[in-house]
């Protein structure tokens, strides 16, 4: 298939009004639940020994000063487990969770219920943020924590190039809300001889921000092949990095991949690539230690390192499940531990939810005339703060330069004008961003807040204002014994798969991945035959990478 050929999806912007009134942009949270409260879940033990979804109903409560999760299966009985550590902290998260438009579009019907009719369903509350694309199930690693069990059982799933290229069509299909962004992961997407092409295909088909999901061992050993994906189009790399010493690679990934961690880096400097997010898989007993060190390691490589994305572990995939109480981290165990080892620099109070960020991508996507990206997660999902550097390194949360709650409530009201077609919405809306000036605390920031909001209504004039600031984000993907099916349905980051269905992530890992791949996975001669692969993508299957050779 020509690249030539491939035109934007959609081709002309989605308006407000093609899907209905407007007035469903209205900006409201959802009511705060008090513990304990009634949510579903599955039991682990039909599912992991019979593969059986046996939806069970499960409670939220109080104990110890944490949110504890429960529930009874009538074969396999009672199941416990922590759900956050610090209930306080969850009592707060909940006071910033909106509710969302959803899909427009579902590509599945509602018939046996959730997580059984992903796909998405008529029933499920978010759109895609975040679409997932599985390249391959290929990997040159074999780590012991792989959730997505990569390179075993003998098959290959992979998807051919113009399945991939379906996909892609799919998700730029969402409405109202076309997915803004993809990440082509696996397996390992960088032994797939077709990625430059995917990565092409993707900016073509107009998704803003292609990402990778990598070990970057292929980046660390050749700069020319980083070129090579920048050249098609890639935007980040969302780069596996579990610590600042050997240790956790050593137990994690089964081999010391830290100085090909570093050369990666290095070489992304070099081809001028500056958005790389560092994404450790924070297991208990491993590196719940170095938290810090890599924040530290984060402010060092500024130039180069946008975010760094923190995944306490899930206990699903190829892992050790009986260690799952000494292994298990939750989202507020990792943030006070960052709290402790920055020695107080990045507080636990400054940490907000994911979905409180819902009311700026309404707001700006009102102002702009179109729907636009909104993060619409289950509040539980994740946390997120920003970190501003000053000229020596020293640096704070951006709590301190912005009075972020305040800001959130003006985007609401802004969001809102609009919603309620106030006379002069856009007059008003304008005056509101001006007036809001009064919650930036540091001056310096105020020039460059008003280009970007009042003056172009989006984010490309704060790139030099962005190059201070890192992100740190904090998700908890779940797994079958704290599967919570109201987090399913808030799914915003979503897999792609070669049937048409756009499946939310933990349902992915946690249920329908092994169904995926055995639908349509070849034998691994089958597939030898007729895709004649690469040294790289032999070896992918043959002889994994080890740091002592």
């Amino acid at each position: 298939m020509a690249t030539d050929e491939v035109k934007p999806i959609p081709e002309e912007p989605i308006k407000h009004e093609d899907g209905g009134p407007i007035s469903r942009y209205r900006v409201e949270r959802y009511p705060v639940k008090e513990l304990p409260y009634n949510t579903e879940s599955i039991c682990p033990e039909c599912f992991l020994t019979d593969d059986k979804v046996h939806v069970i109903e499960a409670t939220l409560y109080e104990e110890d000063s944490k949110v504890m999760f429960k529930k009874t299966c009538e074969d396999h009985g009672e199941f416990f487990d922590v759900y956050w550590g610090d209930v306080e902290m969850f009592r707060k998260a909940q006071k910033w969770w909106y509710k969302s438009v959803g899909l427009d579009n579902p590509r599945t019907e509602t018939v046996k219920g959730c997580p059984e009719d992903c796909g998405q369903c008529p029933e499920h509350k978010s759109h895609t943020a975040l679409a997932l694309l599985d390249v391959t199930n290929r990997c040159n690693l074999r780590c012991p924590i792989c959730f997505a069990v990569a390179a075993e059982g003998g098959t290959i799933y992979e998807p051919d190039p113009q399945e991939v290229f379906d996909m892609l069509k799919n998700l730029r299909s969402n409405l109202p809300v076309p997915a803004p962004a993809i990440q082509f992961a696996g397996g390992e997407p960088t032994v797939s001889k077709h990625l430059p092409q995917y990565i092409k295909w993707a900016k073509q088909l107009g998704f803003k921000h292609v990402q990778i999901a990598s070990n970057v061992i292929r980046i660390g050993k050749r700069k020319e092949y980083l070129q090579e994906l920048r050249d098609a189009g890639l935007s980040t790399i969302y780069m596996q990095f579990d610590g600042v010493t050997p240790e956790p690679y050593l137990a994690a990934r089964g081999t010391n991949l830290l100085p090909l961690k570093k050369q990666a880096v290095q070489h992304a400097r070099e081809v001028g690539m500056e958005s790389l997010v560092l994404v450790p898989t924070v297991v208990r007993g491993v590196n719940d230690d170095q938290l810090g060190g890599i924040i530290e390691f984060a402010i060092e490589n500024r130039d180069v390192v946008r975010c760094v994305n923190f995944q306490p572990v899930s206990i699903t995939g190829r892992i050790d499940h009986e260690a799952r109480k000494d292994m298990r981290i939750t989202i507020p165990d990792a943030i006070h531990a960052i709290e402790e080892q920055t020695g107080g620099k990045i507080p636990a109070t400054e940490w907000f939810p994911v979905p409180s960020m819902m009311p700026l991508g309404r707001g700006l996507g009102l102002i702009k005339g179109r729907p636009d990206l909104e993060l619409s997660s289950h509040f539980a999902c994740g946390m997120a703060t920003f970190i501003y550097i000053d000229d020596d390194g020293e640096y704070r949360p951006i709590t301190d330069l912005i009075d972020i709650e305040k800001f959130l409530v003006l985007f609401e009201d802004i969001a809102n004008l609009y919603a309620n077609k106030a006379r002069g919405a856009s007059k008003r809306a304008k005056a509101k961003l001006a007036a809001g000036v009064r919650h930036i605390k540091k001056k310096g920031l105020i020039k460059d807040l008003l280009d970007a909001f009042l003056n172009r209504g989006d984010y490309s004039s704060l790139a030099k204002l962005m190059r201070r600031i890192i992100m740190l984000g904090m998700m908890h993907f779940m797994d079958p014994y704290n599967f919570d099916l109201e987090r399913v349905a808030h799914c915003d980051i979503n897999y792609s798969v070669p049937d048409g269905r756009i499946i939310p992530f933990c349902a992915m890992n946690t249920i329908h991945r092994s169904r995926v791949e055995e639908k349509f996975s070849k034998h691994i001669d089958e597939w030898r035959k007729g895709h004649k692969p690469t040294n790289v993508e032999e070896e992918s299957i043959s002889k994994p990478y080890s740091s002592e050779e």
